[in-house]
């Protein structure tokens, strides 16, 4: 199956909503939004807390399917893929990145970014070789051999980025990734991510914080689950 497509649009949501059952109550976390983030953009997505920021990343991220509208990535519409399908693309097209680093504690720094080429089946040696490239770009190759109990919040941060340009992918989503951080190495990471994005990578962060997003080229802001505003630079 080709999954590309000569649109410029790599991720576009039309009249996407997503209502969560809580036991007797219905939650509204997304009502009807249409969005669509280009080829090498990079966007801030801005809300407070329970403005549906976070459930707007996973339906981007095709981590959870939307209740009703339609999402493409690439060109392709999601909902007609299966589990499996979805899993491959999202492995090859999306590096996650989280406020929690999401770093396994039992492995080490190279083996926590080899962990995403393990699941395509690249080879030992490739895997190594590209692991401590990507250890190298992110100002970590002396830390490779290192355990995340061993890193700083920023170093361990700069592992994850590594980890999620794995695969090469051309969609990085963010969640509140300096959340943890002091603003030194939140300044370091945003910088990381402006230079990513300046190679041609598609940057989506989602923050709450305004000097967070001032980094982007384009500011979407939602509250209530919807799309109120959307700025550029």
């Amino acid at each position: 199956m080709n999954y590309m497509s000569k649109s410029q649009s790599i991720i576009k949501l039309n009249d996407v909503r997503k209502i969560y059952q809580m036991e007797e109550v219905k939650v509204q976390a997304l009502r009807g939004v249409d969005l669509e983030i280009n080829k090498n953009e990079f966007v801030a997505i801005m809300g407070p807390s329970g403005s549906g920021k976070s459930t707007l990343l996973h339906m981007i991220g095709c981590l959870d399917r939307p209740s009703s509208g339609k999402i493409y990535l690439n060109g392709t519409d999601i909902s007609k893929l299966n589990d499996s399908q979805l899993a491959r693309l999202r492995g090859r097209e999306i590096g996650f990145i989280f406020q929690t680093f999401n770093l396994y504690p039992t492995l080490t720094a190279m083996e926590n970014v080899e962990l995403p080429m393990i699941i395509i089946e690249k080879n030992k040696d490739e895997r190594r070789k590209r692991a401590l490239e990507l250890l190298k770009n992110v100002g970590m190759s002396d830390r490779a051999n290192h355990l995340p109990s061993q890193l700083s919040g920023g170093e361990r941060q700069r592992v994850a980025i590594a980890r999620a340009l794995a695969n090469d992918p051309n969609l990085i989503l963010a969640d509140e990734p300096t959340g943890n951080l002091d603003s030194k190495s939140g300044e370091e990471v945003m910088k990381t991510f402006v230079r990513l994005n300046e190679s041609g990578k598609t940057v989506v962060v989602i923050t709450h914080d305004q000097i967070i997003a001032s980094h982007a080229k384009k500011v979407v802001k939602i509250r209530d689950g919807e799309i109120i505003g959307s700025d550029k630079k």
